[in-house]
């Protein structure tokens, strides 16, 4: 299985040695400018919606957009360290040991934090509509806040064992140069099976609370004749976030479509659909996050939109907004 694996990625590192040779093209230089582009357009976004939430006190001291904000930053900072695995990747650069884990320590914690800040948050709106008188108890600013501990908790423990499990086993672990890739930092048997088999647990238990809180949340709006409007407006969110779980998911998975790739293409072929891969997966759901949740929230939407005009230069920044 480890020769296999180890094959697999000497493909893998064969193709992106022939890529950059044909870096300087102009097809392929554009694409890695666009994608450049579209991250830093993305981030930008993300920053805007993030910058809107942390204006308004009801905002910080509401959990549902305490979360939301998390979640915001939280796909912001792996966006922002995935585009930059993926421009080092295709340049061929090779980085330090210690380097490398740090950008896998993010980027795995943050794969890892996107769906179970959704299963957190689809609790909340369980509490909300199935237990209002008691939302305020449960759902408290503090409470929230150690939510968001638990979910880099579970989110970092694996990457950060394999670290210390590959610096006390290799005495060259923070000086020596590599190719940055998960499988060549960690090359024991057993650090592949808990990363893949926390992936399953993690996406299993994560689909069980969404479905869990949107079957619970139907029910709630079909009995209830009071807080029907309300119920509704939860429903449809849970919705979405069982659409943005099955991005999450492919956000997980990313690596082993890429080895599949490498093994079943031609190296021209594998760049151009390991592009897409790249924007499919990792990009696009990263640019979903404020499109579902804050433009869709009508007290959220005017304020967003105001602090957008304000960053392209149509508005002056009034004061009284804060």
């Amino acid at each position: 299985m480890a020769l296999n694996e180890s094959g697999q990625e000497d493909v893998l590192i064969a193709h992106q040695q022939m890529f950059q040779v044909q870096l300087t093209a102009e097809g392929p230089l554009t694409k890695l400018l666009v994608a450049v582009f579209m991250s830093a357009l993305f981030i930008s976004v993300n920053s805007i919606m993030f910058v809107t939430l942390r204006s308004k006190a009801v905002f910080r001291d509401t959990p549902r957009y305490v979360l939301f904000a998390h979640m915001l930053c939280n796909d912001s900072i792996q966006l922002l360290f995935s585009s930059l695995m993926y421009i080092i990747s295709l340049c061929y650069v090779q980085v330090a040991k210690a380097v490398c884990s740090i950008l896998i320590l993010v980027t795995a914690s943050t794969s890892r934090n996107a769906p179970i800040n959704l299963a957190v948050m689809s609790l909340e709106r369980y509490v909300a509509i199935c237990f209002p008188l008691r939302h305020g108890e449960i759902a408290t600013k503090r409470r929230t806040g150690a939510a968001i501990s638990v979910i880099w908790f579970f989110g970092a423990v694996n990457p950060i064992i394999d670290i210390l499990y590959t610096s006390a086993t290799d005495p060259t672990f923070f000086g020596e140069r590599m190719f940055c890739t998960r499988e060549r930092i960690f090359t024991a048997p057993w650090q592949r099976e808990l990363f893949e088999g926390l992936n399953a647990f993690y996406f299993v238990a994560v689909t069980l609370i969404i479905v869990f809180t949107y079957i619970s949340v139907m029910v709630a709006a079909r009995s209830a004749s009071s807080n029907k409007e309300s119920a509704k407006k939860a429903h449809s969110t849970l919705l979405l976030h069982l659409i943005q779980l099955g991005l999450c998911l492919n956000t997980l998975v990313f690596g082993s479509i890429e080895r599949l790739l490498a093994m079943t293409s031609s190296s021209r072929l594998f760049m151009d659909l390991r592009y897409v891969n790249f924007l499919l997966v990792l990009i696009l759901p990263r640019c979903l996050s404020p499109l579902i949740y804050g433009l869709r929230d009508d007290t959220v939407r005017p304020l967003f939109l105001f602090y957008l005009q304000c960053s392209t230069h149509r508005v002056k920044p009034n004061v009284n907004m804060h």
